[in-house]
């Protein structure tokens, strides 16, 4: 795989996990993430795959919209960075805010193919 292929899938990655988190479509969400995944959020708080999702499902994130605004795409071998910033219009535990949020994210090339091993978000 060439460095422009997998620029690409892993922008295609970010933007279906985007997409999935609009859509409150967790399965597709979790399949783009790897087993040990990991979201810090905005607040320092530290959440487990598992348990992101199942907050999800349960309503307690709600997400109804990500606009993408800015990417760069950091590649080493099989792990690479990629920080995007969007501005997300979501619902968190009953409060709806929209947030400026810059996602960095860590993946890893595992068996060919691209999946998000740890995100962090920070506001811009």
């Amino acid at each position: 795989m060439t460095e422009e292929q997998d620029r690409a899938e892993i922008l295609r990655n970010y933007r279906a996990q985007l997409q999935a988190m609009v859509d409150g479509d967790t399965a597709a969400l979790g399949e783009l993430l790897t087993e040990d995944f990991s979201l810090t959020h905005m607040t320092g708080y530290f959440q487990p795959k598992q348990e992101w999702l199942a907050e999800m499902r349960s309503g307690q994130f709600q997400y109804h919209d990500a606009q993408e605004k800015d990417t760069s795409i950091a590649l080493e071998g099989s792990t690479a960075r990629l920080v995007g910033r969007i501005i997300t219009d979501a619902t968190v535990y009953g409060a709806r805010a929209k947030w400026r949020l810059q996602l960095s994210m860590d993946f890893t090339r595992r068996n060919g193919t691209w999946l998000a091993s740890r995100s962090e978000a920070t506001t811009w």
